[in-house]
């Protein structure tokens, strides 16, 4: 006998058990190759949260999973799978480096930097909206064009980068280095500033902006007479119709929305930490952040979780292939790819353990009653 799970076991408990049998399966591939697991649990949550310079490592590399994350749940709200985060980040990060190279003569940043943002929004948005399209007007399938546009974004990439934008000098395809204006501040500087001493790390105002769009798209889609018809869409397409909705018109603004927050990548990355435009920036981060909005059950307040999760992960497991060489940044990868795949494509592996409880506590809930 089963029973349906309420929706805080379903938020919570599942994707808890998820991580814990992914982190059983990786101690044993780490047990199997010879070392000690514990120490290698250990120094990872040292590695990400040990002190403040890891802690902003992994508070950096968390908001573009939350970004990602965010993208990939506006879609799915809307029974849409974009998987082109990927490519739509690398444009928001074309699109806020050629906004900061063409204003950061003026050194305004309240100027630049605003621009390079909405630049950065606009691009992501406009390489969404043609997947999106071709999915409205002509049937095409928004999982094959948005893997395609992936592939089609780093050609375009290179090919810009290597013959248009390629700084003087540069044996490297890198743009020249952007003013001080075109520079997101550190937090580590502002806190610093007001009397809070933390180390320096990459962690950036882009942070505030990963905040900011957590609560807009709930908000948005929970909250809104559009959000109704997004999640209707999703759930039964055809009754959304029967009530009104305009099944092109949401695919278009639900897709725009997801390019526009995985854009926002290429305004950590660029605006935030390398500070001029290049290659690769957001290797990892689209694909990264499907796991992510899985696991977080296409909830903001999930995602965030997935995502700090995410970063602990990738800044502990770049310190713990330091601190214990036997374990490779490989093995770092594969204990990465452990946890997407218990979250992700096993996600329902462990509800049955929790639904024969929950079976057996409601049907002794009524012998209770006098």
């Amino acid at each position: 006998m089963r029973a349906k799970l309420p929706r805080w076991a379903d938020l919570v408990l599942i994707p808890l058990a998820n991580v814990a049998l992914a982190f059983v399966a990786a101690g044993l591939v780490v047990l199997a190759i010879g070392a000690d697991p514990f120490a290698a649990v250990k120094a990872m949550l040292a590695g990400a949260l040990g002190d403040s310079e890891a802690i902003g490592y992994t508070l950096y590399y968390a908001t573009n999973y939350i970004f990602t994350g965010l993208a990939v749940a506006i879609a799915f709200h809307a029974g849409l799978f974009n998987i082109g985060g990927e490519g739509q980040a690398s444009l928001g990060g074309l699109g806020a480096g050629l906004a900061a190279l063409a204003l950061d003569h003026t050194g305004l940043g309240l100027i630049v930097l605003p621009a390079a943002i909405l630049s950065a929004a606009l691009f992501g948005a406009a390489w969404a909206a043609v997947p999106a399209a071709l999915q409205a007007w002509r049937g095409s399938h928004i999982v094959i064009t948005t893997i395609m546009f992936n592939f089609l974004a780093s050609a375009l990439m290179v090919y810009l980068m290597v013959n248009v934008l390629i700084g003087p000098d540069n044996m490297s395809p890198e743009s020249r280095d952007f003013g001080a204006a075109a520079s997101l501040p550190l937090i580590s500087d502002w806190l610093n500033a007001i009397g809070i001493p933390v180390l320096q790390s990459p962690l950036n105002l882009s942070l505030l902006l990963a905040a900011a769009a957590c609560v807009g798209v709930w908000v948005l889609v929970w909250h809104t007479p559009f959000g109704q018809e997004l999640r209707m869409m999703g759930f039964n397409p055809a009754a959304a119709v029967y009530a009104g909705a305009n099944p092109r018109r949401i695919t278009m603004i639900a897709m725009a929305l997801s390019g526009a927050l995985a854009g926002m990548v290429g305004v950590n990355e660029i605006l935030g930490v390398h500070h001029r435009l290049l290659l690769d920036f957001a290797e990892g981060y689209g694909f990264g952040g499907i796991a992510v909005a899985l696991m977080g059950r296409n909830h903001p307040v999930g995602i965030v979780l997935a995502a700090l999760l995410f970063g602990v992960l990738q800044q502990g497991g770049t310190e713990l292939s330091f601190a214990m060489p036997q374990i490779t940044r490989e093995m770092v990868i594969a204990i990465q790819g452990l946890v997407i795949l218990f979250s992700g494509a096993l996600t329902n592996m462990s509800r049955p353990w929790f639904e024969w409880p929950f079976a057996r506590f409601v049907a002794r809930a009524p012998e209770s009653l006098p």
